[in-house]
């Protein structure tokens, strides 16, 4: 167990599951007071009880602007300040394909993926420029990075998502407020509606399975002092798969072939 968020305290929303909960539960061991904030009751509410007294749940509903500033004030008021905003809280869409996709699913998802993160680091960020700064980490996914069709609404807010991080990034430097991006591959969450096995031998070059463990790390990273000198960047956590297919895969020769895997 270390200390790495230790004095600090953190918001983190969708923090009942998934990326969220092992988030929440990595800050609480590195010495972080955290606010789970979902729309999830019981969960939220479950886990915070089993973490003890530096965890306390807020019901949240990130689409609300009013709901998001009654989080930051209770964080505040709660333990005393803020330090952390993981704006992790977010929904998939239709795989419909294009041009049979009648978007009904785009407000809801823009509000809750888009607008959350949006409304949650402007209302953090002025608690944090008016108590000498603080970290921000913004969770996009390489949907958003990378080409490839459906979710249409999903892959477009987390693209927005990450353009916002590195914009907003800049517009808060002045007050020691760092802004930055996480875009998790393929993870098992519960939102994760696809095959993982497959892809991963197809797109990934890491074969290895990602976990919801492996996003809290890079989070814990971003929020502590030892990424002081970084901002306004977005990290994947995909085993390589933002970067290309396994070249195995690409250079795999015919059958037979004497120079197969040669340079």
């Amino acid at each position: 167990m270390g200390q790495e968020l230790a004095g600090k305290v953190a918001i983190v929303t969708g923090g009942a599951s998934g990326i969220g909960r092992a988030t929440v539960e990595l800050f609480a061991r590195e010495g972080a007071r955290v606010v789970v904030a979902d729309v999830s009751a019981d969960e939220g509410e479950a886990l915070a009880g089993g973490l003890g007294d530096a965890v306390a749940f807020k019901r949240t509903d990130v689409s609300d602007a009013d709901e998001v500033q009654a989080l930051v004030d209770f964080a505040v008021h709660r333990f005393g300040g803020l330090h952390v905003m993981c704006n992790n809280a977010g929904i998939s869409s239709s795989f419909r394909r294009f041009l049979r996709d009648d978007l009904r699913d785009y407000d809801r998802v823009m509000a809750v993926n888009l607008f959350g993160v949006i409304i949650g680091t402007q209302r953090a960020g002025r608690h944090m420029a008016e108590h000498g700064g603080g970290s921000i980490i913004n969770t996009s996914s390489i949907g958003g990075l990378t080409g490839g069709g459906p979710p249409i609404s999903y892959r477009t807010s987390k693209a927005a998502i990450a353009q916002f991080s590195r914009m907003v990034a800049t517009d808060v430097a002045e007050y020691g407020i760092r802004v930055n991006c996480i875009a998790p591959g393929h993870i098992a969450t519960g939102i994760t509606n696809y095959d993982l096995g497959p892809t991963i031998e197809v797109d990934q070059p890491l074969q290895r399975r990602g976990t919801t463990q492996d996003v809290a790390e890079a989070v814990l990273f971003l929020a502590s002092d030892r990424s002081a000198q970084i901002t306004g960047i977005t990290v994947p956590v995909d085993g390589g798969t933002v970067a290309g297919r396994p070249v195995r895969r690409m250079t795999a020769a015919p059958a037979g072939s004497e120079n197969a895997g040669s340079a």
